[in-house]
């Protein structure tokens, strides 16, 4: 009978460990999907679960708590983002949940590019001007021959994020910057390239996720269409066009955003996702991508995996080598730093830390 009963209790003791192991609920963004989980070398702790769905969806479960975007069940702890949260979004969360749930956080978690990848026969050296790609992703010109100054009367194909994306929302601030009667600041494509809605030519492609862009660029000749730099090989220009001359490698992206400050009003979320829609020098098509928190949680053991987490992702060299591996570029050190001493440690003496107690007493996301 003691057998039986210290068996039973093992057994539901291992039950809750492995419950336990899973849950710290998130997902979203597909660009930096395999360096978060899936992958050899990803970073995501292995109780952190983490459903791809896009930026969109992953805003919007984490905005309204609805673990049912990410095909499960309970509380959304995090969310992964390419898309910036907007100045409504913000003001409509806290309206909503800012007394019972506390603050949120949006931190920049790595840097990224949008690469242009295509496949043109003939062609292993492909430059565009900003203008061109304009002329391109917005079909003002439909042939390579018309685009180029050339005889080619290959078709232009463009391959497109048909679902709402953050790497639709970094191309599309640089696209708006340069042609912004062509372009709009808009997560979702159609919605991006004016006038919105728009019936797009019969040939383009729509696809869910950014993992499925390189191949459907690959699949046509004559195709271009833009991904985040681990969905391609993003130093090779024999598959990734250059733009204004540049190559999106990690050397480019850091010069682009090192005009960046840190934020001056830690509490603010916008001010972490900093907006460099045309750079001076560097890849011009350039961004942070970018995680979203809760500040308290009701769970001191999801609170405690969020602050181990990120004490780890933000230290010097924190997860660089695999951040690097899959193509990204590591936020600068001066940044680690600031994230460090506002939302780990609390040296900055803002009370912004993961279930600081003064700011979280009694109040937090939910069980």
């Amino acid at each position: 009978m003691f057998k039986r009963t210290l068996i039973a209790a093992s057994l539901t003791v291992a039950a809750l460990a492995s419950a336990q192991a899973m849950a710290v609920t998130g997902g979203g963004a597909s660009l930096p999907a395999a360096l978060y989980k899936g992958s050899a070398n990803s970073i995501l702790p292995a109780n952190f679960s983490y459903a791809v769905t896009g930026s969109g969806i992953g805003k919007s479960a984490f905005l309204t708590n609805n673990a049912a975007q990410f095909s499960t069940t309970g509380t959304v702890h995090f969310a992964a983002s390419d898309s910036i949260l907007s100045a409504a979004e913000l003001s409509t969360y806290t309206t909503n949940f800012g007394a019972s749930y506390g603050p949120l956080i949006q931190l920049p978690s790595v840097a990224t590019s949008v690469a242009i990848p295509y496949k043109k026969a003939g062609n292993t050296t492909l430059n565009l001007t900003s203008a061109q790609l304009c002329d391109a992703l917005s079909g003002t010109k439909t042939t390579w021959g018309a685009l180029l100054g050339t005889a080619d009367t290959t078709a232009i194909r463009v391959v497109y994020r048909s679902t709402s994306s953050g790497t639709t929302e970094i191309l599309s601030r640089h696209l708006n910057s340069i042609c912004p009667t062509k372009f709009a600041v808009n997560s979702t494509f159609t919605n991006a390239r004016l006038p919105a809605g728009s019936a797009l030519p019969s040939t383009w492609v729509g696809v869910a996720n950014t993992a499925d862009v390189a191949t459907a660029v690959n699949a046509v000749d004559g195709s271009i269409g833009y991904v985040g730099p681990d969905g391609v090989n993003a130093t090779s220009n024999a598959v990734v066009a250059r733009v204004n001359g540049v190559q999106p490698t990690n050397a480019n992206v850091t010069l682009a955003l090192s005009t960046a400050p840190v934020p001056s009003a830690p509490a603010n979320p916008a001010g972490w996702a900093p907006v460099v829609p045309n750079p001076a020098s560097g890849y011009p098509i350039v961004a942070y991508t970018n995680f979203i928190f809760g500040q308290c949680y009701k769970d001191a053991a999801v609170a405690t995996a969020v602050r181990n987490f990120l004490t780890t992702h933000y230290s010097n060299p924190g997860n660089n080598v695999a951040t690097v591996a899959h193509s990204f570029t590591p936020v600068p050190n001066n940044w680690k730093t600031a994230v460090t001493a506002n939302f780990i440690t609390n040296t900055s003496g803002n009370n912004l830390d993961i279930n600081n107690a003064n700011a979280c007493n009694g109040i937090g996301r939910p069980l």
